[in-house]
């Protein structure tokens, strides 16, 4: 008797249970863009690792080509690049209280903290940094 009623609670429950929600994208977005509330659809259904809320990734930057209709997930945006492709930006070395600065030209496209490759302008030498939020790249031995 008591598993009788039990079952009936637990199919009670899903008979009731709605389905999550996914976020979608609206319309097919190009990567490198920055996802604003237009840009994004939340549907019904459940689609395991994707997001959930518009609030999660407005925002953010696209890393590959979103299409209409199919969910998001975490690998498809992250933080906005503060740092383009050819851009010049200051290249600062900081070591034990020395500070050198000079100009570096981007090779890659970088959000802050990401590890970027940079040439130094004057040099002409590659060395690797950490983009920081101002655009400013961080060299460290």
């Amino acid at each position: 008797m008591r598993y009788f009623i039990l079952i009936q609670a637990v199919v009670a429950i899903l008979a009731n249970a709605t389905l999550a929600d996914t976020l979608v994208a609206a319309r097919t977005i190009r990567s490198q863009t920055v996802l604003g509330p237009s840009d994004l659809v939340v549907a019904s259904g459940d689609t395991l690792g994707s997001f959930t809320q518009i609030s999660d990734v407005n925002g953010l930057e696209t890393r590959v080509t979103l299409y209409a209709g199919r969910p998001i997930r975490p690998g498809d945006v992250g933080p906005a690049a503060v740092i383009g492709r050819n851009q010049v930006v200051p290249l600062v070395y900081s070591a034990n209280g020395l500070r050198i600065t000079t100009e570096g030209r981007a090779l890659d496209r970088a959000a802050p903290g990401e590890f970027v490759r940079i040439m130094n302008i004057s040099s002409r030498t590659t060395v690797n940094g950490r983009a920081m939020p101002d655009g400013s790249v961080l060299v460290q031995n």
